[in-house]
Order: structure tokens, then sequence, then C-alpha cells
């Protein structure tokens, strides 16, 4: 049997103690990371147990046993859900390139006002012209590019390809 000289009686409460920290320090310190989490839910199991008197040894088999099972199934939990909710191509704004929008408010050439607007995947940006030309509201246009928080746009065709100079 194994003696580390506690009282028998002492273990549920040291347990509950234990799971208490545990998930303290996860939710606190390290949110997020599930790697106390598991050790905190197999405390608890543990005290559960010793509140009914089970031996300290399947106590302590179902503290680490468990607690390294359930970090096993909670990491692989959440390597599958990280894989599935992948960003899109390019970081931030840059991920708009290529893509199309309609234009709300009309570009002016040379746009000094910077008042042109362009609805792009449910967002309204401000918008310039790659081309020294007006494009009014309605137009399609593709994103050629990003130049601060205003995307640079080319006007397209109904056949979707760029219209010519």
């Amino acid at each position: 049997m194994l003696d580390l000289g506690i009282d028998i009686d002492v273990w549920p409460w040291i347990w509950l103690g234990l799971a208490v920290v545990f998930a303290l320090v996860e939710l606190t310190f390290i949110g997020g990371t599930f790697v106390l989490l598991p050790f905190a839910i197999s405390s608890f199991a543990a005290a559960v147990l010793a509140f009914y008197d089970v031996a300290v040894e399947i106590q302590w088999t179902t503290f680490v046993v468990g607690g390294a099972a359930l970090l096993f199934v909670m990491l692989r939990w959440v390597r599958g859900f990280l894989s599935d909710s992948e960003l899109p191509s390019g970081a931030g704004a840059d991920r708009l390139v290529g893509t199309t929008g309609i234009v709300t408010v009309a570009i002016e050439m040379g746009d000094s006002g910077r008042r042109g607007r362009v609805a792009v995947g449910g967002e309204v940006w401000g918008a310039l012209s790659s081309r020294d030309a007006t494009l009014p509201v309605g137009t399609r246009v593709r994103i050629a590019s990003m130049v601060g928080t205003r995307v640079i746009v080319e006007p397209i065709n109904s056949e979707g390809t760029e219209t010519p100079e």
C-alpha cells in the first residue's frame, strides 16, 4: 500500500484543492491551452474516489493515467479544430487582393477627397482607382493591391476581364 504519511481522510481534500488550483491556473495564466485542464478533471475524479474510500493507489492511477489520457484526447481535438479553422491566404487586408467588388461611392479621377468606396465580401473599403478614370457607382472592380487602409481597384467588364485602357 502507498504510504505518504498522509491521513486517508485528508486525500479527498488534497485532490479537490489540486483540481481547483489546476483549473484556476489554466483559466488565469495559461488560458485556452488545455494543458492543465485534463489534470484538473482527473484530480476531481480522484477526489470523488477518495470520498468513497477507494485505495490511494487507484486515486493516483486515476489522476496520472486519466489526466494523460484526457490531455491526449484534448490535444487531438484542439489540433483538429485548428486545422478546420484555417485563415484565408494572405494576412489581414491583403487577403482581398484578387477578389472582386462593387463601387458603392463613385471613385473620382485623382480622388483628392478620398470619398470612393467599394463593397468587398460584406465589407466597405475606401478605394482608389489604379487608372486615371472615374468609376461610377455599380462598376464591378478587381482589387489589385492595398495601400494602407485603401484598396486599389481596376474596373472589369461583364465577362470578368479587365477593361482595356
